[in-house]
């Protein structure tokens, strides 16, 4: 089976379905054969990068490779558990044949989003720097802002990881990175991150990079495109040293995550 790498956070607006498309175009470039999974049956915005990337390129008669997808059905979330664990399992089963799968979840708790965590080799929890991004991930006493528990979130993921263990001796890598980070070096940010090192040894996961808020990213989405797409033959704007920034910034990530190099895959845990 193919190792399953889900981005996932229970809060909106933290930049999972950028970090997803990212991670895909970066490991397609690397010659490895991804499936995509979109569990945001409302957004769906994986679903549609993926779209306009096909039309983008028969469009312009250029050529990129492509992810195979494994399609969704839009009311899977009013169909019964049994129902929404079978289509998911049949989802997975149609993308056994390749090398990495790159699941997007929606930002809540839902029975698909736990099922595909419990499924991951891998879980990237992008999260912005802000205590409003970190309460999906552990609570915050009011007064003096000391670590008090992790949250929900964490106890799921805390779970997926537990299960995992016992069932196979395989445990869930799990990465946070922090994305979207103001370039101020604020009282703030500070304050964060202390506290996200310290739910880290807690809870055990690894912190690192995301993405910063960068134009480049929201400007090639609707091409169905990133910055590790663009070449000679395909750059539908315009250079700038700030891409240069921005693709150097996507290697980190991937270096970071353990997936550089041709053919990447997770290593075993």
């Amino acid at each position: 089976m193919a190792d399953v790498i889900v981005v996932g956070n229970e809060k909106g607006g933290a930049g999972k379905s950028t970090l997803a498309i990212h991670l895909m175009t970066a490991l397609l470039h690397q010659g490895v054969r991804v499936g995509v999974l979109d569990l945001d049956v409302r957004q769906q915005s994986l679903a549609h990068f993926v779209d306009n990337r096909r039309a983008w390129l028969a469009a312009n008669a250029a050529e990129a490779p492509m992810p195979d997808i494994a399609p969704i059905e839009s009311n899977i979330s009013r169909a019964s558990e049994d129902e929404g664990r079978a289509q998911l399992a049949a989802a997975f089963e149609a993308l056994s044949g390749c090398d990495l799968i790159v699941v997007d979840t929606p930002g809540a708790d839902t029975l698909l989003s736990r099922e595909a965590h419990a499924r991951a080799d891998l879980i990237v929890t992008p999260m912005n720097d802000s205590f409003v991004d970190f309460d999906t991930l552990g609570v915050v006493d009011p007064v003096t802002l000391e670590l008090k528990r992790p949250s929900l979130y964490s106890e799921t993921v805390w779970n997926s990881r537990k299960d995992r263990a016992a069932a196979s001796g395989r445990s869930i890598d799990w990465v946070v990175l922090r994305n979207r980070l103001a370039p101020a070096d604020a009282r703030n940010r500070r304050r964060v991150d202390e506290r996200v090192q310290a739910l880290s040894r807690r809870v055990g996961f690894r912190v690192g990079p995301g993405l910063r808020d960068r134009v480049i990213y929201r400007e090639l989405f609707p091409f169905g495109l990133t910055i590790a797409d663009l070449s000679p033959s395909i750059r539908p704007v315009s250079m700038s040293l700030q891409h240069v920034a921005a693709r150097q910034e996507l290697r980190d990530l991937m270096g970071f995550l353990g997936l550089s190099g041709e053919g990447a895959q997770l290593a075993a845990q």
